[in-house]
Formats: structure tokens, sequence, C-alpha cells
């Protein structure tokens, strides 16, 4: 992994700078990871809000203050385009994301209801996410648009982002939380599950050991990072070859627990930034802490 940059200055040509992608925790390194598969060139700068993980249970109005924050930080970092790594943001908060920001290429997650939809011989396809998520306005206009001819099987996931986020993917806890899940789903007789939070790929062994081999799992975020290139290179910021990318990181909670999973899920342990909340901005804790008066001896 590269060095920490600093933030992309105003000469630097527009292609060179970095993608913003951010999620409220770990799952969006699901998306960082083929973005980075699918377009080795590129720079990123990946935040994770850990300070506010889950997303799942917020309200819509808290995650748009979050999700604007963010891409503020994001931009003054230099971005270049904003990926949202995140269906609950996404549902809450990417419309709101482009009217805020409408000079910038913005993507967001989408439930891949239209390829499981395609793919179903049952009829039957299964939805695993969050609460916001299934409540959200792009959901419901996903669903509408696409999924007319099939039962969707709507299975709110609780708990399970929050297994993720410490590493438990296995075992006999992770099990019975998964098995809990995908047995609803079975039983209406969905042929096909639609991973609708990106914390989920990451348990993705074990969903498609519980779920068996007829049924076919998809992870939405290959076909996110295939998208990215396209909006890159239509708007001619794709980034040229020449020396290899640098990607930076930051976490509003503990670094070394953002560390732990780049580790563990990307296989490698790059430096991690601290941010801190103040009020409804994001701010460097290295500023934060130049700023506080020293403690008398």
């Amino acid at each position: 992994m590269s060095s920490i940059p600093a933030p992309a200055n105003d000469a630097m040509p527009a292609g060179d700078r970095p993608v913003g992608i951010f999620d409220s925790g770990v799952g969006g390194l699901s998306v960082w990871r083929e973005i980075v598969r699918a377009l080795p060139m590129e720079a990123t700068c990946y935040l994770a809000d850990q300070a506010h993980v889950p997303y799942g249970p917020r309200d819509e109005r808290e995650l748009r203050r979050f999700c604007e924050a963010i891409g503020h930080f994001l931009i003054d970092a230099g971005c270049k385009a904003i990926v949202v790594a995140c269906n609950t943001a996404s549902a809450a908060a990417l419309r709101h994301l482009r009217d805020t920001f409408p000079h910038l290429p913005i993507l967001g997650m989408e439930p891949a209801v239209k390829p499981a939809a395609l793919l179903s011989k049952s009829g039957v396809v299964g939805i695993m996410a969050t609460p916001a998520t299934f409540a959200g306005r792009l959901f419901r206009a996903t669903a509408g648009r696409h999924a007319a001819h099939v039962t969707l099987v709507n299975q709110v996931c609780d708990g399970l982002a929050e297994s993720v986020e410490r590493g438990e993917t296995d075992g006999p806890a992770a099990e019975a939380l998964l098995r809990r899940f995908i047995a609803p789903m079975l039983a209406a007789g969905a042929d096909t599950i639609v991973l609708a939070c990106t914390h989920y790929p990451f348990a993705m062994e074990a969903i498609r050991r519980i779920a068996g081999p007829g049924v076919s799992v998809i992870d939405p975020a290959p076909a996110v990072a295939r998208h990215l290139g396209s909006v890159l290179g239509a708007a001619g910021l794709l980034r040229a070859a020449g020396e290899p990318p640098q990607h930076r990181f930051f976490t509003t909670g503990r670094p070394a627990d953002l560390a732990d999973a780049i580790d563990r899920w990307c296989g490698s342990r790059p430096a991690v930034n601290t941010l801190e909340w103040q009020g409804e901005r994001l701010v460097s804790s290295v500023a934060v802490e130049a700023r506080r008066p020293s403690k008398s001896p």
C-alpha cells in the first residue's frame, strides 16, 4: 500500500486526483477492493465513519448530515469523484449529495434487484439489507422497476454489519446469525440472494455455504467498480498510466480497527489517519490535538 500523500492541489491534473470512497465502517472496503482491481491506476481516499457505525438504525435526516460533511471533507481532499460505498447511506442521501455537489460525479449502491430478477428461475429473490435500505426511496424505486415478475423476500439482518465490523464472519455465533437470516428466504423458495449491504460480502463464504449450491449470491461491488470506470472515462477523468497510485485511509474511530480490517480482507496494512467530528464538520485529530492546551504538570 502506498504512503499517505498530501491532499491534491489545484495544479494537479484532474485525472490524477483520487476517487473518494466512504462507508459507515469497514463494509465499503468490499467496494474499494473491487475498484482497485478494476481500475488499478486510480488513487483513492477511503473514509470510514466508525464513530457512527452502524448507519442502519439511523434516521434519514441524520444520515444526510453525516454524508454531506463527509462529502465536503473528500472534496477538500481533492477527490474527483465520490462513491457512496454504503447501501444505507445511498438510500438516505445519494440524491441529496448529488444536489449539494452537482459538479462532481457521485455514485451509490443500488440493490442488485435487476440482475437477480433476470437470474432467478424460481421467481423468488431474497434481499439481505438494513431497515434503512428497505425504507429508502432508492430501494422502492429499484424494486418497482425491476421486480414486477418476481417475489422479493426482504430480510432485515440486524447485527450482521456489526458482526463484520468486529471481524466475526465465521464460527458458531456468526453461523447461527446467518442461518437465522437465510432460512426464511430459502423457506420462501428463493434461489437468488442479493447482498444489499457492503458489509455482507465479507461473509460471502459462509452465506454461500449455508444457502447451498443451488442458490446464487450477488455482490454488486464489481458492477459498481465497472460503472465508475465508465463514468470517469466519459468525463475524461481516468488516471493515465505512470507512477503507482496512492491510497489514503481515514477513520472517525480507532485507526487500528480499520487497519486490521484492511489487513484481513485486502491483504495489506496501511497507515490510517484519524478524524474527529466537531459539530457537523470533520477535522484531523492531529489538528485538534495541536489546538488543545497542554496540561499543567
